[in-house]
């Protein structure tokens, strides 16, 4: 856990909400006093298992790329034809009438 000054928070609030969004916790202090804790949301707030919010924390620290999804499997071909059509097609193809 790593503590900040109100001005160090303002100068590097980029980074330091990169590192609170990869896990890390930051207390904030005002004349060394801590008056603010910044972390990532808890579980039960974002709605994530454990492993869900890992593969999230690994995917924003570029250490992951996470794959797409498959493409839906063929369907049924809109276009009907009579049984044994292909085999008469490939066999006029192959001159084997």
């Amino acid at each position: 856990m790593r503590t900040v000054g109100i001005r160090e928070l303002k100068a590097h609030l980029s980074g330091i909400l990169r590192d609170v969004q990869s896990g890390e916790t930051v207390l904030v202090t005002d004349r060394g006093r801590v008056i603010a804790r910044l972390s990532s949301p808890a579980l039960q707030e974002t709605g994530m298992t454990a492993v869900e919010l890992g593969l999230a924390r690994l995917q924003s620290a570029g250490a992951l790329r996470v794959a797409e999804n498959p493409p839906p499997p063929y369907g049924d071909s809109p276009v009907r034809s009579a049984p044994g059509t292909a085999r008469i097609l490939l066999d006029e193809g192959r001159d084997e009438s």
